[in-house]
């Protein structure tokens, strides 16, 4: 069977109501699993009730299982603990780990579908997905995106060892963006988790970028474990491959759909807007970011009355200060790749 997956807690609400209702927009009743990043759950607990071809993911013991091999992966890295430890982040501390709970994706390996689509709770599907699926015929994992041109947030470039595990013309067809790819039930056992673990402890940990947590981890997986990736970004014809970031200005939207140059995205990614921007718009606070039509459409697909009306000027999502602005704007949109 063949699902969509994605990760969400109640921070993310009013994001995962938008992107449940893209995908039933699009593909009907196709069927969707939430994995918890955490136990903050209750407010979309109600909503997954409500949904008849969504469910919860429960599974106590898959979940123990990532979270406790997440918690070795890192344990194998000798800088994690003290960069973690200078930036204080609060899931570091509670945790012991940075983002811990966005690992958790990875418990699809263990979930309700054989094949799956996984969409970070930050996105809307726009198009279709049998070409998706498809590639899963031939192909280990499939995804869409052009993090191959950023590869500095997966690995850390400057480990002498990466690229003796990872030769430059190897890389690009092999990194990617982990909020949005598929791949198939049980990829990874716990004999194949143990020798990755086994790896990792012999030195190899030194090439993963600490600051994404599951990104890297996720790509060493893949990578390490020799599996096949077919990227659409790199196998397309340039004149029919599309973008997927909000950080792309010239996307046409028709009809809630969005464009780049005539062809139909496959998803939009929201990539570097906080949680916070969304709970905040939802509240009514007038907030300018792109596309912020384009998710208010679904956040309130079926709830049109409750559809904020904004009386107060807007404002701009993005720091007030331009060096930062350029920052951002730049390392978002070296991930993209437009």
């Amino acid at each position: 069977m063949n699902g969509i997956c994605t990760l969400a807690n109640d921070n993310v609400y009013d994001q995962l109501i938008a992107l449940l209702n893209s995908i039933e927009s699009i593909l009907g009743d196709m069927p969707v699993c939430v994995y918890p990043y955490d136990n903050n759950i209750e407010k979309i607990t109600a909503e997954i009730a409500r949904r008849p071809n969504v469910h919860l993911y429960q599974d106590q013991a898959s979940i123990a299982r990532w979270d406790q091999f997440f918690r070795e992966v890192w344990a194998t890295n000798a800088n994690a603990e003290a960069h973690w430890q200078k930036i204080c982040s609060r899931s570091y501390q509670q945790h012991g780990v940075h983002r811990f709970g966005a690992h958790r994706r990875m418990c699809a390996f263990d979930g309700p579908f054989d094949r799956f689509i996984y969409m970070d709770a930050d996105t809307l599907l726009m198009g279709e997905v049998e070409q998706i699926f498809r590639q899963l015929d031939t192909h280990d994992w499939v995804v869409y995106d052009f993090q191959y041109t950023d590869p500095g947030h997966v690995y850390n470039i400057n480990s002498p060892k990466l690229a003796a595990l990872l030769p430059p013309e190897k890389m690009q067809s092999t990194i990617f963006c982990s909020g949005f790819y598929a791949a198939k039930k049980d990829s990874f056992n716990q004999e194949q988790r143990d020798k990755l673990l086994s790896n990792l402890k012999e030195g190899e940990s030194e090439i993963l970028y600490l600051m994404s947590a599951d990104q890297p981890v996720l790509n060493y997986m893949v990578m390490r474990s020799e599996r096949s990736v077919y990227n659409f970004a790199l196998e397309l014809p340039t004149d029919q491959k599309t973008g997927c970031c909000v950080t792309s200005s010239h996307f046409v939207e028709q009809n809630h759909i969005l464009y780049d140059r005539g062809n139909r995205l496959t998803y939009l990614h929201y990539i570097g807007l906080s949680s916070s921007l969304f709970q905040e718009i939802c509240a009514g606070e007038n907030v300018e970011f792109p596309y912020r039509d384009l998710f208010l459409h679904y956040r309130y697909l079926y709830e049109l009355e409750n559809r904020p009306v904004f009386t107060e000027p807007p404002r701009s999502y993005l720091p007030s200060e331009p060096s930062l602005v350029s920052r951002v704007l730049q390392k978002i949109k070296s991930a993209t790749g437009v």
